[in-house]
């Protein structure tokens, strides 16, 4: 939808929306409302502040919101089936147990953070985290020594895949919004997040919080496998991203007797890179010209690279190799079925996120920000960084700040035009600010406080720490992506 003729000048958008931003803001964090009914709400009000007509609002919002959905469902929902799969049937046990057999005791850590980065693909952080919880007890008492030295980079490979790589909603939503393309977003990302992960969180680890002595206290296990809801702490943070784990614990311990092997899951998570990769290559061919418009076989290979074919296919391939596996056809319904329940939450906030975007946009408040940003003379990378920064801090929920900060600042994409690479540069530095300095209103700080057995200060002198050199670290290669795109 193009946007209306601006019914005030620049500096009453403005004002329009740095009051939004702040109604929100105390709506998530003062009066504790849920964060899809605070952004719905700020939305009709932003767009009826902004001088949208009262007959049209209804329509833009909507229309903004099923946008967002008609993307960020699919693939969020076909992902979260996956790593549901891979929960169940005994994979990341798997992956962990294999990983750190051939590392040694000495990279246990490394080898454990390895582990995370592939289950990460598919699965979010915090269920990602309470599947990994028992793994992580389970290695610190053979090896000894802190309980930080294995939790954190589990814990940090997890965040940094929820923030970065597609088909976590936060990315996804983002790319959709400012026009970059999820495939290649996938592609880069993931290597930005193993490079951001190891500088940010594995050698942090190793140098500083891996020798802040926490020692093992595994009794959160016990209220985990009796039923409770695992991520707990989560539910009383100040978004969505706690929203997952609860459910998650709940299959944990079901996993079959018959364990796939390391080979059979690591080519569940490798496929959709696989498939994404070649679409991503044979497009790239084709535009430059070096491949024939017509081709059937050509014209196949992009179609089940295109995102969400190659993760039904994933998921199909992951369904009928792991998921029948000593398990009936209804055993396998009621594990897909269970999956989509936690994410119901989060997929609504993003939609919602969404809807802010579209209104900003529709009303002329996003042109007005990107012409203050070009009298301000910031960079737009830097720009989408420091904004996401500031609404991370202040109302704690990632997904929440990569979706407003993308709609606040789509019409300056659309105004700079920047290349393919430089728009996934933009997701990454947005990535980066909704990642920094995770303290008391993220659910993520409690999640990881309680389950590690950690108190408020210990906890943000290494948890918050790591979470900021991480983040500082995807800036960093997000801005060298810029440079060269």
């Amino acid at each position: 939808m193009d946007p209306m003729e601006p019914a005030y000048g620049s500096a009453a958008l403005l004002l329009i929306a740095a009051a939004a931003i702040a109604v929100l803001l105390v709506l998530i964090i003062g009066a504790r409302m849920h964060a899809f009914v605070a952004l719905v709400l700020v939305s009709f009000g932003t767009a009826i502040a902004a001088g949208v007509p009262m007959a049209d609002v209804a329509g833009v919002a909507v229309g903004a919101f099923g946008s967002t959905l008609g993307t960020v469902a699919l693939l969020v929902g076909l992902g979260a089936m996956i790593g549901r799969l891979l929960e169940v049937t005994g994979g990341a046990q798997v992956l962990a147990d294999t990983l750190i057999n051939r590392f040694g005791e000495k990279r246990a850590p490394f080898a454990l953070g390895v582990a995370a980065l592939l289950f990460g693909l598919p699965i979010f952080f915090d269920a990602g985290l309470v599947v990994f919880l028992p793994i992580i007890f389970s290695v610190a008492t053979r090896f000894g020594g802190s309980v930080l030295l294995y939790a954190l980079p589990a814990a940090g490979a997890f965040a940094a895949m929820h923030a970065i790589v597609p088909p976590h909603p936060g990315p996804v939503t983002a790319a959709t919004e400012i026009g970059a393309s999820i495939g290649l977003t996938t592609l880069i990302g993931v290597p930005v997040a193993v490079l951001a992960w190891y500088v940010g969180v594995h050698l942090f680890t190793i140098a500083y919080a891996g020798k802040v002595m926490v020692p093992i206290d595994d009794s959160v296990l016990t209220g985990h496998r009796s039923g409770g809801h695992g991520a707990g702490p989560g539910a009383a943070g100040a978004g969505d991203d706690g929203a997952d784990g609860g459910a998650a614990g709940d299959g944990a311990g079901t996993a079959s007797s018959r364990a796939p092997s390391f080979g059979h899951v690591l080519g569940i998570l490798l496929l959709p890179l696989v498939l994404i990769g070649a679409n991503t290559v044979l497009t790239t061919l084709r535009t430059s010209g070096s491949l024939d418009e017509e081709g059937t076989l050509v014209d196949a290979v992009i179609f089940v690279g295109q995102t969400p074919v190659a993760l039904l296919i994933t998921l199909l391939v992951a369904s009928y190799t792991l998921g029948t596996r000593g398990r009936s056809r209804a055993d396998l319904e009621t594990i897909l079925n269970d999956a989509l329940g936690p994410i119901c939450a989060i997929i609504l906030i993003t939609g919602a996120g969404g809807m802010f975007g579209g209104v900003l946009r529709y009303s002329g408040i996003g042109s007005a920000l990107s012409e203050s940003l070009e009298d301000l003379g910031l960079p737009l990378i830097l720009s989408a960084f420091v904004i996401a920064t500031i609404l991370r801090v202040a109302q704690g929920s990632a997904t929440v700040a990569l979706t407003t900060t993308a709609g606040l600042i789509s019409a300056a994409v659309v105004a700079e035009d920047p290349s393919s690479v430089q728009l996934v540069a933009l997701v990454l530095a947005i990535a980066a600010g909704a990642t920094v300095l995770s303290h008391v209103n993220d659910s993520g700080f409690w999640l990881v406080s309680r389950f590690f057995g950690m108190d408020v200060k210990t906890t943000l002198k290494t948890w918050t720490v790591m979470e900021t050199t991480l983040g500082l670290s995807i800036f960093v290669l997000a801005c060298g992506l810029w440079l060269v795109g």
